[in-house]
């Protein structure tokens, strides 16, 4: 190597680029340039056209639709957009159901639930395995979960009646917070520990209640939902939220989003009506897994919500399960726990991955 001709300047810029913004034409001399000069180009200007660079480690913030050779693993790569999956996680050290669950992908929380009976127990998953962590003071199933592993909420919920109890968790113990002002089970809830929402669920009969936490206190919303529900799902925040599924005594598929004040019926309902279902994700970004549609088999189908409109993925649970539970994001979601039949309590973990993401090219 030694000699590079085309119409761009005779010099390389320090940052590793090609300059060829004065339309100059030369030659770089064989003293000035050597083999590993392009080891790490990045970019390259535009005049010289469609260019692959080459590069010794993955670029740290691809765009979409980048493509490059990695020269340290000698593969074309690219960064562009995949269905969603669902792999297989570390199994929970306790199988149950209607657990409660914060926190994302890589650093879950899973809490309370119904073995053989109401089970406070507590286990923090690390993106590969769950460990054991501080158990529930009060002990109980059909509660409502938000916050993250380390500033978790456990709302209400059931031990053989109704309570308004809530629990904060510190990443070890569990300690009294202010408690609801509506005892229910089987609701939802969205948002973080010093900024939650609760929605929804089953009082003496299904309700549509909704109310505030400022990390101390509750506050019931002058916004309950338009159709009052139980086993439903949700996700966002407590300004932004999105109510969907779940039961007014019949199974329901129609989605409601949380304004802060108000809750607004979403024209988009879920193709597939269900209830005992979990999500993840926020109000423009949701994602809806499992459940119940009243078939012999529970769901294992998936979908995925804009904002607007609900699109069933390509990618189904591999574990079709009522009564579990959800934590993460739209493209990176985790599903845990839950029932298989009416009789066989789950412990599978299950990891969700979609979006964009980087990707070896090969010959298909």
């Amino acid at each position: 190597m030694g000699t590079v001709k085309r119409t761009f300047a005779n010099n390389l810029l320090t940052s590793g680029k090609i300059d060829a913004t004065d339309g100059l034409s030369g030659t770089i001399p064989a003293t000035n340039l050597a083999d590993a000069s392009l080891t790490n180009v990045t970019s390259f200007p535009s005049s010289l056209g469609g260019v692959v660079s080459s590069v010794a480690s993955d670029p740290p913030s691809p765009s979409e639709g980048q493509i490059w050779f990695n020269s340290t693993s000698n593969v074309l790569k690219q960064y562009s957009l995949v269905a969603g999956t669902w792999a297989t996680g570390g199994n929970m050290g306790t199988a149950r159901r209607e657990l409660s669950a914060a926190g994302i992908q890589t650093e879950a929380l899973a809490f309370g639930g119904f073995i053989t009976a109401v089970t406070g127990a507590t286990e923090e998953y690390n993106g590969s395995a769950w460990t054991a962590g501080g158990s529930l003071s009060t002990a109980r199933w059909a509660a409502a979960g938000a916050g993250t592993q380390t500033a978790g909420l456990s709302i209400a919920g059931y031990t053989g009646v109704n309570i308004t109890n809530v629990e904060e968790y510190n990443g070890s113990s569990w300690t009294a917070g202010g408690s609801v002002n509506t005892a229910r089970r089987s609701f939802a809830a969205a948002g973080i520990q010093t900024a939650a929402l609760a929605f929804g669920g089953f009082d003496t009969a299904a309700t549509g209640a909704t109310e505030e936490y400022n990390g101390t206190s509750w506050t019931t919303s002058p916004g309950s939902l338009n159709t009052a529900r139980y086993s439903l799902a949700g996700c966002g925040l407590q300004t932004a939220a999105v109510a969907f599924g779940g039961s007014t005594g019949t199974t329901t598929g129609t989605t409601e989003e949380y304004n802060g004040t108000s809750w607004a019926t979403s024209p988009g309902s879920m193709n597939t009506v269900r209830e005992q279902l979990a999500g993840a994700g926020i109000q423009t970004a949701a994602l809806a897994f499992g459940g119940d549609t009243g078939s012999p088999t529970y769901s294992s189908e998936t979908e995925e919500y804009n904002g607007s409109t609900w699109t069933i993925s390509s990618g189904s649970l591999n574990n079709g399960r009522r009564r579990l539970a959800g934590a993460g994001t739209q493209s990176s979601a985790l599903a845990f726990g839950g029932e298989t039949n009416p009789t066989t309590l789950s412990a599978a973990t299950e990891e969700w991955t979609a979006g964009l993401q980087i990707q070896t090219i090969t010959v298909s």
